[in-house]
Protein backbone atom coordinates (compact mmCIF):
# COMPACT_ATOMS: atom_id res chain seq x y z
CA UNK A 1 0.00 0.00 0.00
CA UNK A 2 1.20 3.74 -0.94
CA UNK A 3 1.63 6.26 2.07
CA UNK A 4 -2.04 7.72 2.11
CA UNK A 5 0.28 11.30 3.09
CA UNK A 6 1.81 10.85 -0.17
CA UNK A 7 -2.25 11.04 -1.70
CA UNK A 8 -2.53 14.89 0.24
CA UNK A 9 0.87 16.23 -0.88
CA UNK A 10 0.30 15.40 -4.19
CA UNK A 11 -3.67 17.10 -4.09
CA UNK A 12 -1.62 20.17 -1.87
CA UNK A 13 0.53 20.57 -5.55
CA UNK A 14 -2.19 20.47 -7.24
CA UNK A 15 -4.98 22.79 -5.16
CA UNK A 16 -2.18 25.06 -3.62
CA UNK A 17 -3.71 25.68 0.19
CA UNK A 18 -4.16 23.22 2.89
CA UNK A 19 -7.90 24.54 2.88
CA UNK A 20 -8.19 23.67 -0.76
CA UNK A 21 -6.98 20.42 -0.48
CA UNK A 22 -9.15 19.37 2.90
CA UNK A 23 -11.89 20.43 0.29
CA UNK A 24 -11.28 17.68 -1.71
CA UNK A 25 -9.74 15.17 0.21
CA UNK A 26 -13.25 15.99 2.48
CA UNK A 27 -10.95 16.26 5.60
CA UNK A 28 -10.44 19.14 8.08
CA UNK A 29 -7.49 20.93 7.56
CA UNK A 30 -6.05 20.18 10.59
CA UNK A 31 -5.91 16.75 9.56
CA UNK A 32 -4.37 17.98 6.11
CA UNK A 33 -1.55 19.58 7.89
CA UNK A 34 -0.54 17.19 10.55
CA UNK A 35 -0.60 14.27 7.70
CA UNK A 36 1.94 16.23 6.03
CA UNK A 37 4.13 16.73 9.04
CA UNK A 38 4.17 13.21 10.00
CA UNK A 39 5.33 12.81 6.26
CA UNK A 40 7.72 15.17 6.94
CA UNK A 41 9.04 13.93 9.92
CA UNK A 42 9.48 10.35 8.64
CA UNK A 43 11.30 11.57 5.85
CA UNK A 44 13.67 13.98 7.53
CA UNK A 45 12.88 16.71 5.23
CA UNK A 46 11.18 19.85 5.18
CA UNK A 47 8.03 19.69 2.99
CA UNK A 48 6.91 22.95 3.06
CA UNK A 49 7.43 26.88 3.49
CA UNK A 50 5.97 29.96 4.13
CA UNK A 51 5.01 31.85 1.17
CA UNK A 52 3.04 34.82 2.69
CA UNK A 53 -0.17 33.33 4.15
CA UNK A 54 0.20 30.75 2.28
CA UNK A 55 2.81 27.73 1.98
CA UNK A 56 4.32 26.43 -1.19
CA UNK A 57 5.67 23.23 -1.60
CA UNK A 58 10.17 22.75 -1.26
CA UNK A 59 12.12 21.46 -4.19
CA UNK A 60 12.41 18.05 -1.91
CA UNK A 61 8.59 17.76 -1.93
CA UNK A 62 8.58 18.65 -5.57
CA UNK A 63 10.76 15.99 -6.22
CA UNK A 64 9.16 13.68 -4.09
CA UNK A 65 5.55 14.44 -6.39
CA UNK A 66 7.04 13.33 -9.15
CA UNK A 67 7.79 9.86 -8.10
CA UNK A 68 4.57 9.91 -6.15
CA UNK A 69 2.79 10.18 -9.31
CA UNK A 70 4.41 7.01 -10.77
CA UNK A 71 3.88 5.27 -7.94
CA UNK A 72 0.38 5.74 -8.04
CA UNK A 73 0.32 4.58 -11.72
CA UNK A 74 2.10 1.86 -10.83
CA UNK A 75 -0.60 0.65 -7.65
CA UNK A 76 -3.44 1.38 -10.24
CA UNK A 77 -1.51 -0.73 -12.63
CA UNK A 78 -1.56 -3.40 -9.49
CA UNK A 79 -4.69 -2.98 -9.03
CA UNK A 80 -5.58 -4.06 -12.21
CA UNK A 81 -3.72 -6.88 -12.31
CA UNK A 82 -4.97 -8.37 -9.31
CA UNK A 83 -8.77 -7.51 -10.25
CA UNK A 84 -7.81 -10.17 -12.83
CA UNK A 85 -8.28 -12.72 -10.08
CA UNK A 86 -11.73 -11.76 -8.93
CA UNK A 87 -14.78 -13.44 -9.71
CA UNK A 88 -16.82 -11.19 -11.95
CA UNK A 89 -16.99 -7.37 -11.98
CA UNK A 90 -18.43 -5.84 -8.93
CA UNK A 91 -17.78 -3.22 -6.60
CA UNK A 92 -18.39 0.63 -7.50
CA UNK A 93 -17.99 2.57 -10.38
CA UNK A 94 -18.17 6.51 -9.37
CA UNK A 95 -18.60 8.64 -13.54
CA UNK A 96 -18.48 12.28 -13.30
CA UNK A 97 -19.61 14.29 -16.56
CA UNK A 98 -20.95 17.42 -17.72
CA UNK A 99 -24.79 17.71 -18.15
CA UNK A 100 -25.22 16.90 -21.61
CA UNK A 101 -23.05 14.03 -21.81
CA UNK A 102 -25.38 12.89 -18.88
CA UNK A 103 -27.58 13.25 -20.97
CA UNK A 104 -26.79 11.78 -24.19
CA UNK A 105 -23.89 8.73 -23.32
CA UNK A 106 -23.75 8.41 -19.33
CA UNK A 107 -26.80 7.91 -18.39
CA UNK A 108 -27.88 5.00 -21.35
CA UNK A 109 -23.92 3.41 -21.02
CA UNK A 110 -24.78 3.64 -17.16
CA UNK A 111 -28.20 1.89 -17.40
CA UNK A 112 -26.68 -0.96 -19.74
CA UNK A 113 -23.75 -1.49 -17.40
CA UNK A 114 -26.49 -1.78 -14.11
CA UNK A 115 -28.38 -4.55 -16.65
CA UNK A 116 -25.46 -6.54 -17.21
CA UNK A 117 -23.46 -6.33 -14.21
CA UNK A 118 -25.86 -5.80 -11.40
CA UNK A 119 -22.87 -6.41 -8.84
CA UNK A 120 -21.58 -3.04 -9.96
CA UNK A 121 -22.76 0.05 -8.55
CA UNK A 122 -22.29 3.31 -10.82
CA UNK A 123 -22.54 6.47 -9.44
CA UNK A 124 -23.25 9.45 -10.96
CA UNK A 125 -22.22 13.40 -10.85
CA UNK A 126 -22.51 16.19 -12.72
CA UNK A 127 -19.85 18.06 -10.35
CA UNK A 128 -20.16 21.68 -11.95
CA UNK A 129 -19.15 23.67 -9.61
CA UNK A 130 -15.66 21.13 -9.27
CA UNK A 131 -12.58 20.33 -11.34
CA UNK A 132 -13.00 16.77 -12.72
CA UNK A 133 -9.56 15.95 -13.20
CA UNK A 134 -8.70 16.81 -9.35
CA UNK A 135 -11.63 14.61 -8.63
CA UNK A 136 -9.85 11.62 -9.97
CA UNK A 137 -6.63 12.61 -8.23
CA UNK A 138 -8.25 12.51 -5.18
CA UNK A 139 -10.06 8.82 -5.67
CA UNK A 140 -13.51 11.09 -5.80
CA UNK A 141 -14.11 9.48 -9.24
CA UNK A 142 -13.14 6.83 -11.97
CA UNK A 143 -14.08 8.40 -14.77
CA UNK A 144 -14.59 11.34 -15.80
CA UNK A 145 -16.43 13.08 -18.79
CA UNK A 146 -15.20 16.42 -20.10
CA UNK A 147 -14.49 18.88 -22.87
CA UNK A 148 -10.99 20.11 -23.64
CA UNK A 149 -10.94 23.61 -24.50
CA UNK A 150 -11.40 24.49 -27.76
CA UNK A 151 -8.16 25.16 -29.53
CA UNK A 152 -6.59 22.15 -27.45
CA UNK A 153 -5.76 22.32 -23.54
CA UNK A 154 -4.63 24.36 -21.68
CA UNK A 155 -0.62 24.45 -21.71
CA UNK A 156 0.00 23.56 -18.27
CA UNK A 157 1.03 20.61 -16.11
CA UNK A 158 -0.60 21.23 -13.22
CA UNK A 159 -4.30 21.55 -12.46
CA UNK A 160 -4.64 25.97 -11.04
CA UNK A 161 -8.03 26.76 -12.13
CA UNK A 162 -11.38 25.45 -11.29
CA UNK A 163 -12.17 24.32 -14.73
CA UNK A 164 -8.73 23.60 -16.25
CA UNK A 165 -8.07 20.57 -18.56
CA UNK A 166 -4.72 18.99 -18.64
CA UNK A 167 -2.29 18.60 -21.73
CA UNK A 168 -3.56 15.22 -23.27
CA UNK A 169 -0.13 13.85 -22.96
CA UNK A 170 -0.05 14.66 -18.47
CA UNK A 171 1.57 11.43 -17.13
CA UNK A 172 -1.08 11.03 -14.52
CA UNK A 173 -4.27 10.75 -16.89
CA UNK A 174 -5.40 8.38 -19.73
CA UNK A 175 -7.52 10.67 -21.83
CA UNK A 176 -9.48 8.39 -24.65
CA UNK A 177 -11.48 10.01 -27.46
CA UNK A 178 -15.02 9.71 -26.42
CA UNK A 179 -18.06 11.89 -28.86
CA UNK A 180 -17.62 14.89 -31.07
CA UNK A 181 -21.00 16.28 -30.68
CA UNK A 182 -21.86 19.14 -34.03
CA UNK A 183 -23.42 22.16 -33.15
CA UNK A 184 -26.97 23.60 -34.70
CA UNK A 185 -28.27 26.99 -35.12
CA UNK A 186 -31.20 27.38 -32.71
CA UNK A 187 -33.29 29.91 -34.37
CA UNK A 188 -36.90 31.81 -33.99
CA UNK A 189 -39.76 29.69 -35.28
CA UNK A 190 -40.54 32.79 -37.53
CA UNK A 191 -36.70 33.17 -39.21
CA UNK A 192 -35.61 33.14 -42.26
CA UNK A 193 -33.19 30.84 -41.52
CA UNK A 194 -36.29 28.32 -40.02
CA UNK A 195 -37.26 26.78 -43.51
CA UNK A 196 -33.95 25.91 -44.13
CA UNK A 197 -33.95 23.04 -41.45
CA UNK A 198 -33.66 20.13 -43.95
CA UNK A 199 -30.56 21.79 -46.15
CA UNK A 200 -28.52 23.58 -43.55
CA UNK A 201 -27.14 26.62 -43.65
CA UNK A 202 -23.76 27.75 -43.22
CA UNK A 203 -22.51 29.75 -40.55
CA UNK A 204 -21.00 32.27 -42.25
CA UNK A 205 -24.47 33.18 -43.46
CA UNK A 206 -25.24 34.45 -40.36
CA UNK A 207 -22.69 37.26 -40.09
CA UNK A 208 -25.09 40.19 -39.46
CA UNK A 209 -27.21 38.23 -36.79
CA UNK A 210 -27.62 38.79 -32.75
CA UNK A 211 -26.02 36.38 -31.03
CA UNK A 212 -26.91 34.73 -27.37
CA UNK A 213 -23.79 33.44 -25.41
CA UNK A 214 -25.37 30.13 -24.80
CA UNK A 215 -24.51 27.54 -22.55
CA UNK A 216 -21.40 26.87 -20.33
CA UNK A 217 -19.03 30.11 -20.83
CA UNK A 218 -15.98 27.72 -20.19
CA UNK A 219 -16.51 25.71 -23.49
CA UNK A 220 -19.71 26.74 -25.32
CA UNK A 221 -19.07 30.42 -25.56
CA UNK A 222 -14.94 29.74 -26.24
CA UNK A 223 -16.42 27.45 -29.09
CA UNK A 224 -19.16 30.30 -30.69
CA UNK A 225 -16.32 32.72 -30.70
CA UNK A 226 -13.21 30.32 -32.50
CA UNK A 227 -16.56 29.09 -34.98
CA UNK A 228 -17.27 32.33 -35.91
CA UNK A 229 -13.70 33.42 -36.48
CA UNK A 230 -12.96 31.01 -38.42
CA UNK A 231 -16.11 31.70 -40.75
CA UNK A 232 -14.84 35.03 -41.12
CA UNK A 233 -16.76 36.96 -38.13
CA UNK A 234 -17.24 38.26 -35.10
CA UNK A 235 -20.77 37.79 -33.33
CA UNK A 236 -22.35 40.57 -31.64
CA UNK A 237 -23.24 38.66 -28.47
CA UNK A 238 -26.28 40.50 -27.05
CA UNK A 239 -27.28 38.45 -24.00
CA UNK A 240 -25.68 35.26 -21.92
CA UNK A 241 -27.69 32.58 -20.68
CA UNK A 242 -26.28 28.77 -19.12
CA UNK A 243 -29.88 27.10 -18.86
CA UNK A 244 -31.25 25.54 -21.98
CA UNK A 245 -34.73 26.89 -20.71
CA UNK A 246 -33.47 30.31 -20.48
CA UNK A 247 -31.77 29.81 -23.49
CA UNK A 248 -34.87 28.73 -25.80
CA UNK A 249 -37.26 31.57 -24.37
CA UNK A 250 -34.44 34.38 -25.79
CA UNK A 251 -34.34 32.93 -29.10
CA UNK A 252 -38.14 32.31 -29.05
CA UNK A 253 -38.70 36.33 -27.94
CA UNK A 254 -36.33 36.98 -30.75
CA UNK A 255 -33.93 38.28 -28.61
CA UNK A 256 -31.00 36.60 -30.55
CA UNK A 257 -29.80 33.12 -32.40
CA UNK A 258 -27.56 30.71 -30.61
CA UNK A 259 -25.66 27.73 -31.11
CA UNK A 260 -26.61 25.03 -29.54
CA UNK A 261 -25.13 21.25 -29.23
CA UNK A 262 -26.99 18.28 -30.82
CA UNK A 263 -26.74 16.63 -27.27
CA UNK A 264 -28.19 19.79 -25.40
CA UNK A 265 -32.26 19.51 -24.49
CA UNK A 266 -34.84 22.37 -26.05
CA UNK A 267 -37.59 22.64 -24.75
CA UNK A 268 -40.94 21.73 -27.13
CA UNK A 269 -42.69 24.54 -25.56
CA UNK A 270 -40.74 27.22 -27.39
CA UNK A 271 -41.40 28.00 -30.94
CA UNK A 272 -37.45 27.37 -31.76
CA UNK A 273 -36.04 25.59 -34.65
CA UNK A 274 -32.97 23.27 -34.75
CA UNK A 275 -31.31 24.19 -38.24
CA UNK A 276 -27.98 21.96 -39.10
CA UNK A 277 -24.72 23.82 -39.83
CA UNK A 278 -23.39 22.77 -43.27
CA UNK A 279 -19.70 23.28 -44.89
CA UNK A 280 -16.40 22.95 -43.51
CA UNK A 281 -15.12 23.33 -41.25
CA UNK A 282 -18.23 22.40 -38.93
CA UNK A 283 -18.09 23.20 -35.44
CA UNK A 284 -17.81 20.60 -32.69
CA UNK A 285 -17.77 19.43 -29.31
CA UNK A 286 -15.44 17.43 -28.69
CA UNK A 287 -15.34 15.15 -25.35
CA UNK A 288 -12.85 12.56 -23.70
CA UNK A 289 -13.23 10.48 -21.01
CA UNK A 290 -10.36 10.49 -18.50
CA UNK A 291 -9.06 8.27 -15.53
CA UNK A 292 -6.15 8.00 -13.77
CA UNK A 293 -3.03 6.21 -15.69
CA UNK A 294 -2.74 2.72 -14.78
CA UNK A 295 -6.40 2.18 -13.90
CA UNK A 296 -7.87 1.58 -17.45
CA UNK A 297 -7.24 -2.23 -16.97
CA UNK A 298 -9.76 -2.43 -14.02
CA UNK A 299 -12.58 -4.21 -14.63
CA UNK A 300 -15.07 -1.93 -13.63
CA UNK A 301 -13.42 1.09 -15.64
CA UNK A 302 -12.77 -0.48 -18.21
CA UNK A 303 -16.32 -1.96 -18.55
CA UNK A 304 -17.55 1.52 -17.91
CA UNK A 305 -14.92 3.14 -20.70
CA UNK A 306 -16.15 0.56 -23.09
CA UNK A 307 -20.30 1.31 -22.38
CA UNK A 308 -19.69 4.80 -22.48
CA UNK A 309 -17.82 3.97 -25.71
CA UNK A 310 -20.72 2.36 -27.40
CA UNK A 311 -22.74 5.16 -26.22
CA UNK A 312 -21.26 7.32 -27.96
CA UNK A 313 -21.73 6.62 -31.69
CA UNK A 314 -24.97 8.10 -31.97
CA UNK A 315 -25.82 11.39 -30.53
CA UNK A 316 -29.42 12.84 -30.99
CA UNK A 317 -30.86 15.87 -30.36
CA UNK A 318 -32.99 16.20 -27.47
CA UNK A 319 -36.50 17.67 -26.91
CA UNK A 320 -37.92 18.03 -23.59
Amino acid sequence: MIDPRLHTLRVLHERGTVTATAEVLHLTPSTVSQQLRQLSVRLGLELLEPAGRKVRLTPAALALVEHADALFVRWEEARADLAGYADGVAGQLRITGVATAITGVIAPAAARLRAELPRLAVEIGEDPDENRFELLLAGRADIAVVIPAPGGPVPSSRLRASREVPPSDDARFVQQPLLEEPQDLLVPAGHRFAARAAEGVALAEARAESWIGAGDPADQHQLLLTACATAGFTPRVRHHAVDWYAVAALVAHDFGICLVPRLAPVPQRYPVVRVPLRGEPLPLRRFVAAVRRGSERQPPIARGLAALRAGAGEPEAKGV
